[in-house]
């Protein structure tokens, strides 16, 4: 239900990085697809210095449904990813849990949401302790489509 083409829309994160790059957020977009029928392939495209970059991550299926990790290189890198709210034709809440740090993301099957969605996607923010000021919200122009050979990355994000 959550494969295919994603945009990031929106992002709640205490990430001092994203505090600081938040004037140059850049369209994002996600390509999901199920492997093993569990495991998620997820090819992140953006821009970074005006060059369009792929981030492959592999999402491996946790025991509970919904539930999955995210295997970073060393051990204490792992983050739990979980699914907070989906409408598979529309909209989906991701939770991501890094040690005691956690973020929200809202993605959308087109870059633009309704405003009940993004009432959603608030109410999750203000649920895990994260408020507005921590918020942001990407650009709904300027996405990559893919990248060349030279600007793809395989791991984290």
């Amino acid at each position: 239900q959550l494969s295919g083409k994603w945009f990031l829309v929106g992002m709640a994160s205490r990430c001092s990085n994203l505090a600081e790059q938040s004037h140059q957020l850049e369209a994002t977009t996600v390509t999901v697809t199920i492997l093993d029928g569990q495991s998620l392939a997820i090819s992140t495209f953006r821009k970074l210095d005006r060059v369009c970059w792929e981030i492959r991550q592999h999402y491996l299926p946790a025991q509970t449904p919904g539930r999955f990790l995210l295997k970073g290189h060393r051990k204490s890198s792992k983050v739990d990813v979980v699914v907070g709210e989906a409408d598979p034709s529309s909209f989906v809440i991701l939770y991501y849990q890094k040690g005691h740090s956690i973020s929200v993301k809202l993605y959308g099957r087109t870059s633009l949401v309704s405003e009940a969605i993004v009432d959603k996607f608030e109410q999750h923010v203000r649920a895990v302790g994260l408020s507005e000021d921590v918020t942001y919200y990407f650009p709904t122009y300027g996405f990559c489509d893919a990248a060349d050979e030279f600007h793809i990355l395989d791991g984290e994000l």
